[in-house]
């Protein structure tokens, strides 16, 4: 029995896929855009800032590459209704961190822990606020030696050399009751490696116009020492050639690259 005669169709078209090249105009128009919106997102949006002290561990570490999201806290009249709807506007609120204006440094990172109308004491390190004690599991407390007036604040007699003497005699007349009172307009900061930080206890409260960024993200982190670390004392043993490679590769915290900061 015969099979049943195949008809040939139509020959099949064989579709090229052509590459284009871009030619140098093209080429230039591209990367000068890239450029723009990188100057445009760091200029109104995003600001790069590296980690220099030990005051903000374990939240933060010496070494850590920050971008700081400067809309966020930005004034309305300093909003731009596109970054507005992207990265919307909020008010400081407890429990933020900050990055603000200061005299010395120019610029500080710390954690926001009082904020207008708030009453603030501490007693041994621990912090209460309104007459509830925080529930703080960002904060580290590192070895250091007993200072009075770092664990009990307010202090009611002047015991560090560290403390600002202008900023003394506005404690005195901010304090009620055993409480320090912070007044409108007024935020009280601390760092989060609460023995290794010197905050809004020893200088002072920051105004709200001074606050001008939140971190956002650690892009990068290189490993570098701190003075609260406990080192490990060296030895004259001879390594092995995996340990080069351990050595490059251990510049960098690279667990900590993208980490979004709380």
């Amino acid at each position: 029995m015969s099979s049943p005669a195949q008809v040939a169709g139509p020959p099949k078209t064989v579709s090229r896929l052509r590459l284009h090249l871009p030619t140098v105009p093209e080429a230039f128009a591209s990367l000068l855009r890239t450029i723009v919106v990188a100057l445009f997102l760091l200029t109104f949006v995003l600001q790069p800032f590296l980690i220099p002290s030990e005051s903000m561990e374990h939240t933060l570490l010496v070494g850590d590459f920050l971008l700081v999201n400067k809309q966020i806290f930005a004034p309305g009249s300093s909003r731009h209704g596109l970054i507005h709807w992207l990265m919307p506007y909020r008010d400081v609120e407890r429990g933020d961190i900050a990055v603000f204006h200061h005299p010395d440094p120019p610029y500080l990172v710390k954690r926001v822990v009082g904020i207008p109308g708030d009453r603030i004491r501490i007693e041994d390190g621990r912090v209460t606020v309104n007459g509830e004690t925080l529930d703080e599991p960002y904060a580290a407390f590192e070895p250091a030696a007993p200072n009075p007036f770092r664990d009990n604040f307010p202090a009611r007699i002047y015991t560090d050399p560290n403390i600002d003497p202008t900023w003394w005699r506005q404690m005195q007349s901010l304090t009620r009751d055993g409480e320090l009172v912070v007044p409108p307009g007024e935020y009280f900061m601390l760092g989060d490696n609460r023995n290794h930080s010197k905050d809004s206890r020893f200088w002072g409260l920051v105004p709200r116009e001074a606050i001008i960024a939140r971190p956002l993200v650690i892009y990068f982190s290189v490993r570098r020492p701190s003075t609260t670390d406990v080192q490990q004392a060296s030895d004259d043993r001879l390594g092995h050639d995996r340990e080069l490679a351990a050595r490059l590769t251990g510049f960098a915290r690279w667990k900590r690259i993208f980490r979004v900061v709380h």
